[in-house]
């Protein structure tokens, strides 16, 4: 029963630390997302257009994903679904851009990212599955 209140307990502050939100990326532009993070912080991000905007055409997107020295920690074009995962080496702003880079631009897409840092990065219910704890 302990285990079982401990898992809640971690899962709450686990979902402080996790974000999704959909993007809209222009035609002709880029749309970008900062975070303020500390060092040795574990970042893991999956991303993914929404088609259900574009149910004829299937444009595909750009990323790249810097540090807050302008090292590069992920690129990654013509994509239509990605991941990037990576621990922060010094404290600052990580900045995550997103464009279109298909020729099937239409009017933009909208890009579903579920950024998630430090604590929000574990697998819960792998981890429950392991000890045995039901939700």
């Amino acid at each position: 029963m302990a285990g079982a209140l401990a898992l809640a307990v971690l899962l709450a502050v686990a979902s402080l630390h996790a974000e999704a939100v959909w993007l809209d990326v222009p035609q002709s532009g880029t749309k970008c997302v900062s975070e303020e993070i500390q060092s040795n912080v574990v970042v893991l991000t999956d991303y993914s257009i929404m088609y259900e905007s574009h149910p004829y055409s299937h444009p595909t997107i750009a990323v790249k994903v810097t540090s807050p020295y302008g090292n590069t920690l992920h690129h990654s074009e013509n994509s239509t679904v990605g991941q990037f995962a990576f621990t922060t080496a010094e404290a600052g702003n990580y900045v995550a851009c997103f464009w279109v880079d298909s020729a099937e631009k239409g009017s933009g897409v909208s890009v579903n990212l579920d950024w998630k840092i430090g604590i929000a990065t574990k697998d819960w219910d792998a981890i429950a599955k392991k000890e045995k704890i039901e939700n």
